[in-house]
């Protein structure tokens, strides 16, 4: 997907068009309305990716489509762009909807909002209402939003449930489905939840859907045969698991001298903005609490933390503000970042398929990026079936001694969760009195 400009003005003036990194059909040979096409021509949007060039044409033509992509290929823009044509020619046309036309289901509240975000840029002149739908945040302000009319919901599973038991939201006028990341829904335990919600769908022929994952596995090519109209199944999988503009790299240490690794790839490579993956929780804060002791402004992303605070550190990541995230795999699937210069594994993931979701936040969309590997003795078991996985092996490299920088670090201290959460908490602090105590020497 290309890279969306600064939205600032929207209402008086185009932005300036971002550089398109895609290479495929125009999309105006597409005879898209002129809102969309305006819309995608200021996000940065003039040619198809693959993915976009063989799923558009489907379903602008109706057709159910299932898509099998690796990340960062542009399925957004694959689904969103069909979807928004539709509503626009039965807006012509004067059908005015009272309930949600389009329902996208996502895996992930970071997914969901990404989405969201590239529909009101796309969308911009289509005035179409669309709201976001997950957990963590704004119970009352999403429903409330829901409550005043939307055109189109993007939602995680959970908290779409709670509105529709409530109903908050009505699934009986939706017209678009779509399932995005459909093997990490799977993974995460959802499926249950999603079935709940397709049966109350409208029946799969009275609707179009989509589905996209980046595998088609068994578990998901049923889902596609119960709740889809013989989709139309479309591919651009290629052997090669990580896109060819990544370099690869792996680097063999011992788990002490790993960070000190870590200090001196940050001082020889030219990055300008890097994702760091680690396998705990634990690791996120301990890996921010050092980088930033050591003069690199640093911060952690992980489950522990907020929904709110999540999405305030992912879009200062976006605009540039924050030049280094460390996170565990709750960063690792499909959000698109521009550009993201490396990623750094950390810790050699235990599932093979983290490794390529995590590379994939580099190199998106046609541009460049590095990946590098630490494999220290605590994870170098779990390099073989990564490899296995590839297909081959993981290019080594081998650090000059000179490259291992001292730790300038104090000594890590976990914070303390809960109530006081990151508050120092006194000790044997005395309990007060609610009683008056006693001056010396005065009676009564």
């Amino acid at each position: 997907m290309s890279k969306e400009p600064e939205q600032k003005n929207r209402e008086t003036e185009d932005p300036e068009p971002a550089a398109d990194l895609a290479s495929g059909t125009p999309f105006a040979d597409f005879n898209l309305p002129e809102p969309l096409l305006r819309g995608l021509h200021a996000s940065g949007y003039r040619r198809c990716t693959p993915i976009q060039e063989l799923a558009i044409p489907l379903a602008l033509a109706g057709k159910d489509v299932a898509g099998e992509a690796q990340t960062g290929t542009g399925k957004t823009a694959a689904f969103l762009v069909p979807i928004f044509a539709h509503m626009l020619r039965r807006r012509k046309k004067g059908h005015l909807p009272r309930r949600p036309e389009t329902l996208i289901i996502s895996p992930t509240r970071e997914l969901a909002l990404q989405i969201y975000q590239d529909a009101k840029a796309i969308g911009r002149y289509c005035d179409f209402r669309m709201v976001a739908v997950f957990g963590g945040v704004g119970y009352r302000k999403q429903a409330e939003a829901l409550k005043q009319g939307a055109d189109m919901v993007v939602a995680t599973p959970g908290r779409l449930i709670d509105y529709t038991k409530q109903g908050v939201f009505d699934p009986k006028g939706v017209r678009h489905l779509v399932i995005d990341e459909a093997d990490r829904l799977f993974d995460m335990g959802f499926v249950a939840d999603l079935r709940w919600i397709l049966r109350r769908l409208p029946p799969y022929d009275r609707r179009q859907s989509m589905l996209f994952s980046a595998t088609l596995g068994w578990r998901v090519l049923e889902l596609t045969y119960e709740f889809m109209n013989l989709p139309q199944k479309v591919s651009v999988r290629s052997e090669q698991r990580t896109v060819e503009q990544v370099t690869e790299e792996l680097y063999h240490c011992s788990s002490s001298e790993k960070f000190n690794l870590l200090l001196g790839l940050l001082q020889r490579e030219e990055w300008s903005r890097v994702m760091i993956f680690t396998n705990t929780k634990f690791r996120v804060d301990w890996l921010a609490f050092k980088l930033k002791h050591n003069g690199y402004p640093a911060e952690g992303i992980s489950g522990d933390l907020s929904q709110q605070k999540r999405l305030r550190l992912m879009e200062r990541f976006k605009k540039g503000e924050l030049k280094i995230l460390v996170a565990t795999n709750v960063a690792a699937r499909g959000l698109h970042i521009e550009d993201v210069s490396h990623v750094i594994n950390y810790d050699v993931p235990a599932d093979p398929e983290d490794y390529v979701h995590r590379v994939g936040r580099t190199a998106r969309a046609g541009a460049v990026g590095k990946a590098i590997t630490l494999c220290c003795d605590e994870y170098a078991t779990h390099l073989p079936y990564v490899e296995e996985y590839l297909g081959r092996k993981v290019p080594v490299c081998w650090a000059e001694d000179d490259w291992f920088v001292p730790d300038q670090a104090p000594d890590y201290r976990p914070r303390r969760r809960g109530r006081n959460h990151g508050q120092p908490q006194a000790k044997n602090k005395p309990r007060r009195s609610s009683r008056r105590r006693r001056k010396p020497g005065r009676k009564g």
